[in-house]
């Protein structure tokens, strides 16, 4: 599988111009998929083995009100899901990763009537599942999730999260969300988006603290946000608190 995952990374290293994406998942040694964008996508709309929602550009989206948000652009559904048990873990692949500053979250959001073919991602309630951020030294130039994640050999970038333990069986949007904060007031938001099988006995869902829009929780008023990595007083901070809900872990 690790050989699979590495030529998939570096094949896509050659033709990526500029930034990355989430481009399959795994689960213990299944592998599944993933969108691409530098491919004709006729053949992989509404293809009935593809679980991701389609991603068509490697850009960023900088507007946090922006429609598109919740699962990029344009964010098709996809047909097909990912099963996983609860309290198993779901690792994004990612290829040809370049920026080093900035949250990492991953987000669920149960799909109305088990349906997420038809669900529509900015009216959803998602949900965190997992969030990484800084994990040593300062803002500016100490060691983030997103600059450790980042590979330079052409082997893929990993990111695992575990499904919480307990959450109750159904269908789900997972959202992989990379927020990268190198450019001063200028955030960057790199969204993809998945449909999730949840299996198990669970009966656990987050209440009313845990949920947001997406559009929604993010906004320009947020000092974590809107902010400056270089300025004083904030560049040698070695503190950064990852805005947004509590992540919930089945266990509350």
């Amino acid at each position: 599988m690790k050989w699979v995952l590495a030529s998939i990374a570096s094949f896509l290293t050659h033709q990526v111009a500029g930034h990355g994406g989430c481009l399959n998942y795994t689960v213990g040694d299944t592998w599944y998929p993933g969108y691409s964008p530098y491919d004709d996508p006729t053949p992989q709309v509404d293809a009935p083995w593809l679980p991701q929602r389609s991603w068509s550009t490697v850009d960023p989206i900088f507007e946090t009100a922006n429609h598109s948000l919740s699962c990029n652009v344009p964010g098709a559904p996809a047909r097909a899901y990912i099963p996983i048990h609860a309290g198993s873990n779901l690792t994004a692949v990612y290829a040809y990763w370049v920026h080093t500053v900035g949250p990492m979250i991953a987000w669920l959001a149960h799909c109305p009537n088990d349906d997420c073919y038809t669900a529509d991602s900015s009216t959803l309630d998602w949900f965190k599942i997992g969030e990484k951020g800084l994990q040593d030294g300062t803002i500016e130039t100490g060691n983030w999730f997103q600059k450790t994640f980042s590979r330079w050999d052409g082997s893929p970038s990993l990111w695992s999260e575990t499904v919480p333990k307990g959450l109750k069986q159904g269908r789900y949007l997972v959202r992989h969300e990379i927020i990268s904060l190198h450019s001063a007031n200028k955030p960057q938001f790199y969204p993809e988006c998945a449909n999730l099988e949840v299996l198990g006995e669970g009966d656990k869902y987050p209440d009313e603290k845990y949920l947001v829009k997406i559009p929604g929780v993010w906004s320009m008023d947020q000092p974590e946000i809107n902010i400056d990595v270089y300025a004083p007083g904030i560049s040698n901070s070695t503190v950064y608190k990852i805005p947004g809900p509590p992540v919930f872990t089945g266990e509350t």
